[in-house]
């Protein structure tokens, strides 16, 4: 079989792979980690092994700074969990399939819930730099979907996914108990690279959006399709343009990023045991 043309059968040799290299039968949670977050991450737990990305089939070396291709295995909170760092865009030319392949790998490891994490621009000059948000919804402005192309084979469900609850209610319901501190918000996923313009902004900001960014749309929707509980988190690391009163830059996406570690250290610490 040329699994370059199935990307489930892929996935599933990815996991397996995944799972012997760390000596686990199956992960519980996985979390996807964006710009800055990984930091925190890696604090919960001692880390029991990492896995290069390069090591596993169908993954490709992310080129950002900031992203590192990895998957670490951990405990906490009596749970095995993978921390995926290294996440691929649109933007950097891969193909829709590709990058969705480390959520479709990691949902075949066993993990039924998946924590989608993003460094995002802030439409709200009330929730600045260092707010981290809930995700409600998501927009999905780029243009492409992991749905389209060949139907899914035939064990898997319908290409027309239903996205009327794609990040958890209940979920989020039960983490507001714990950390009530937290709002919600909208998260609208642009192609990028380069950031969006002002008018774009408002644009968003009429649809409903209160949050922008270039990741996490895709994930989610390739996760619900595999019946995995998703869960959404921002950083807002800046705010956006025509919003914030200085030039955007990705250096100040990183800065935030490590300012905050600590509060997403007791984010993770805070929610983990109720999922």
């Amino acid at each position: 079989m040329d699994l370059r043309h199935d990307p489930y059968a892929l996935a599933h040799t990815a996991a397996a792979q995944l799972t012997a290299r760390a000596g686990v039968d199956k992960f519980d949670i996985a979390i996807v980690l964006g710009s800055g977050w990984q930091q925190a991450a890696e604090t919960l737990a001692p880390i029991d092994c990492e896995i290069p990305t390069s090591d596993l089939p169908g993954f490709h070396a992310p080129s950002v700074q900031g992203h590192k291709g990895r998957i670490m295995s951990i405990e906490f909170a009596g749970k095995r969990i993978a921390l995926v760092a290294g996440r691929v865009h649109l933007y950097e030319g891969h193909p829709t399939a590709d990058v969705v392949h480390p959520v479709r790998t990691v949902i075949a490891a066993g993990a039924e819930t998946v924590i989608l994490t993003n460094a995002a621009g802030g439409i709200d000059p009330n929730r600045g730099p260092g707010t981290m948000m809930l995700i409600s919804d998501h927009i999905n402005l780029t243009a492409t979907s992991p749905m389209e192309g060949a139907s899914p084979p035939e064990n898997y469900g319908s290409r027309f996914v239903d996205l009327s609850d794609v990040y958890s209610r209940e979920t989020r319901a039960a983490i507001r108990q714990v950390r009530p501190d937290l709002t919600e918000g909208v998260y609208v996923g642009f192609r990028g690279p380069h950031y969006e313009t002002p008018a774009e902004i408002k644009m968003a900001k009429a649809m409903g959006g209160d949050l922008v960014g270039m990741s996490t749309v895709l994930e989610a929707i390739a996760a619900r399709h595999l019946g995995a509980r998703v869960i959404g988190f921002s950083l807002v690391t800046n705010l956006a343009a025509g919003v914030s009163p200085t030039p955007l830059n990705h250096l100040e996406v990183l800065e935030a990023g490590q300012k905050a570690a600590a509060g997403m250290a007791d984010l993770f610490r805070d929610i983990l045991p109720c999922l």
